[in-house]
């Protein structure tokens, strides 16, 4: 029997990528999306594609609104920054795309879920690598949560199972995630990782997200599929 996970899907080329491998190792998954107020909602439908093309079990979008708090580029009237150098992402501290504690928040509604469904296992898309400078994509932070989850749930205190979060592509580089979804079948031009795209889905080319991702390909020695500005 398939082990049950809840898995956070956006839509991106990380997510999608976990998605594929999640379900070619066996696991019977339930995705959980997100409409909280990005700039980049047209990502959900990229994530209903995904869930449908990749045989989760069920997808659930859920909506709440972060744009009453703001503090970001992605949920508040701040420019997108473009064309910075790849190199700076990492070094220039934590950037103003970054969600104020937007990881903490997903993880803890699927927590609920995989508590309803009876889920030992998370997955989460994160990445240490190739990452953007965001301080809840570091292992010492999914450690930290997976020890919160497991205090925090009936589950963890009565025994019955651990919660796991999982992070497969967490030390992997953005050309090595490409590399193991094109062995898996994983259509990225049915993906989005733009920060800032056009109504249509076309992505600019020009935020970090866009130069890491098109810098992963080159690395990977295949070309970007996805439709740009």
């Amino acid at each position: 029997m398939s082990e049950r996970a809840v898995l956070l899907l956006s839509g991106g080329l990380d997510s999608t990528t976990l998605l594929a491998l999640a379900r070619h190792d066996g696991h019977d998954v339930y995705a959980m999306s997100f409409r909280y107020g990005q700039r980049h909602e047209s990502e959900l439908e990229f994530a209903r594609t995904a869930a449908r093309k990749y045989g989760a079990r069920d997808h659930v979008i859920v909506d709440f609104d972060l744009r009453a708090f703001g503090g970001s580029a992605l949920t508040a009237d701040i420019d997108v920054p473009k064309d910075r150098p790849v190199e700076a992402t990492a070094t220039s501290g934590v950037p103003i795309t970054y969600v104020p504690a937007r990881n903490t928040i997903f993880l803890s509604f699927a927590l609920a879920w995989a508590e309803v469904l009876g889920a030992r296992d998370i997955f989460i898309g994160v990445n240490a690598l190739d990452y953007s400078g965001y301080p809840d994509c570091r292992p010492e932070y999914i450690a930290a949560y997976e020890r919160t989850a497991n205090l925090a749930t009936r589950v963890g205190v009565e025994g019955t199972h651990r919660v796991r979060i999982r992070t497969p592509l967490i030390a992997m580089s953005k050309a090595d995630i490409i590399r193991l979804g094109l062995s898996l079948g994983v259509d990225y031009a049915a993906t989005q990782s733009c920060y800032d795209p056009l109504p249509d889905g076309s992505a600019c080319g020009h935020c970090d997200a866009c130069q890491l991702r098109l810098k992963g390909f080159a690395e990977a020695g295949a070309s970007d599929p996805a439709r740009y500005v």
